[in-house]
């Protein structure tokens, strides 16, 4: 085993600074959504005379690299780094592609599996428990219970997924009784992909026993949406306080709007997610209207499915499509910025109601309109509705869809498509951080 710490040679707030130990699978130079939650409490926690000690792998295998995130780390930030067993490493010797899209989240339908994809399945979702990076906690509760003891940590905080890292903070928990705060930035047993890794029955069992014991032991839990708290409530009396993702102030140039009518999607899109009313509604306004299909641009931003480029082909749409690929998070911010409408897709399930993406944040004080699908009573469409951000949609209402673009491309053509935010400065990161600082001062 190996660690190392960086940032100890500059003292952000001394002794007099409450000190703060975040335990944190995803941090830069990771890209995607998970690095960005505490990513930013960590950059704005000082500024409340909190001291900030983030723990992380020293050798992650990261599905996505975003080298520009480098920058928002303090140099003065204290890291501590411990090296892990990444199983995900082993598993690209025999299919990088297929590793990747797995550990991405991308996970193909089930019709189209292939053996390896289903043998892959069941080993992430049978032998590793909760998920392929629990080799990591036994060599972290050694290494951190000797920390906590030596430099006077306060508090821990775990950050999941991976949940496996709340197993580190209930562990230190029941050795050191220091105070521990779980933050689920998704729920646990009832997100999306979690009925695709074909667990057994013992294993789903195992799945939700740890989940009661994390969410019984710790002494606050932290959510990101309203459902998932009344979710946690029924599993547990320990507090439970929402503190969604937000938005922060992005210096990025401004760049003229897109020429064309683009409808852009920044994100994973999954298989689950692939929205047929809104390619049939694409196809048939294209059909229609003469100018519509002149000016329809669909940029696609991110890793992508198969199915959903299928399904695209399927209603002719296939020449529409700019497909980007992934960018990096300044870029991707940049292209918020130009693009014309702004898409969020969420899987048409009850178990998604409380998936409120981070990019929905970033998307609402881009000053472009919001055009989104998801379930019925989705959290996320209150607070675009709340914000009046956009439109949002479900997987039912076609005809609403359809005549939501239509509203909004004769607005594009008259020069006068914008959104008209309020509300928004609720969701600025330091505002949350600000919230996260009020839980830490009950205790």
């Amino acid at each position: 085993m190996s660690s190392n710490v960086s940032g100890n040679n500059v003292p952000l707030l001394g002794d007099r600074g409450r000190k703060v130990l975040i335990v944190t699978y995803y941090w830069p130079p990771a890209g995607g959504p998970g690095v960005q939650r505490w990513l930013k409490f960590v950059k704005y926690l000082p500024d409340f005379g909190i001291q900030p000690i983030v723990y992380i792998p020293k050798n992650p295998t990261y599905p996505l690299i975003d080298e520009g995130l480098q920058k928002e780390v303090s140099y003065s930030t204290k890291i501590l780094k411990n090296n892990i067993i990444e199983p995900y490493a082993w598993a690209s010797v025999f299919s990088k592609k297929n590793t990747k899209k797995i550990s991405s989240g991308i996970i193909p339908d089930k019709k189209k599996q292939s053996a390896l994809q289903r043998l892959m399945l069941w080993v992430r979702g049978n032998l590793f428990i909760p998920d392929a990076r629990v080799l990591w906690v036994r060599p972290s509760v050694t290494y951190l219970s000797n920390y906590i003891l030596e430099n006077k940590i306060d508090t821990i905080i775990t950050t999941g997924p991976p949940h496996s890292l709340h197993l580190i903070g209930m562990e230190l928990k029941k050795r050191l009784k220091v105070e521990w705060i779980a933050d689920f930035r998704d729920p646990w047993t009832t997100i999306g992909y979690h009925k695709e890794l074909k667990l057994s029955a013992k294993s789903q069992q195992r799945h939700k026993d740890m989940e009661k014991a994390v969410l019984n032991m710790a002494d606050k839990l932290i959510v990101t949406s309203p459902t998932t708290k009344a979710e946690f409530e029924t599993l547990t009396n320990k507090p439970v306080t929402v503190i969604t993702n937000g938005y922060d102030v992005e210096k990025v140039a401004k760049e003229p709007l897109d020429e064309k009518f683009t409808l852009a999607h920044i994100g994973s899109f999954l298989s689950e997610r692939n929205p047929e009313i809104l390619w049939q509604s694409l196809a048939e306004l294209v059909n229609e209207n003469e100018a519509f299909k002149e000016k329809l641009e669909l940029k696609l931003i991110g890793a992508v499915s198969q199915e959903v480029f299928n399904t695209i082909e399927k209603y002719g749409l296939s020449g529409y499509v700019n497909n980007m690929g992934y960018v990096s998070h300044d870029e991707a911010i940049s292209q918020q910025r130009k693009s014309q409408v702004l898409l969020l897709v969420e899987i048409d399930s009850p178990d998604t109601r409380c998936i409120i993406p981070g990019k929905l944040f970033e998307y609402m004080v881009s000053e472009r309109p919001i055009l989104a699908i998801g379930p019925e009573g989705a959290d996320f469409a209150q607070i675009i509705k709340a914000t009046n951000t956009g439109v949002s949609v479900t997987y039912n209402e076609k005809e609403l869809l359809k005549n939501a673009i239509e509203g909004y491309f004769v607005q594009f053509t008259e020069g006068g498509l914008k959104s008209h935010a309020i509300g928004l400065q609720q969701y600025s990161r330091k505002n949350l951080t600000g919230q996260l600082v009020d839980l830490l001062k009950q205790s």
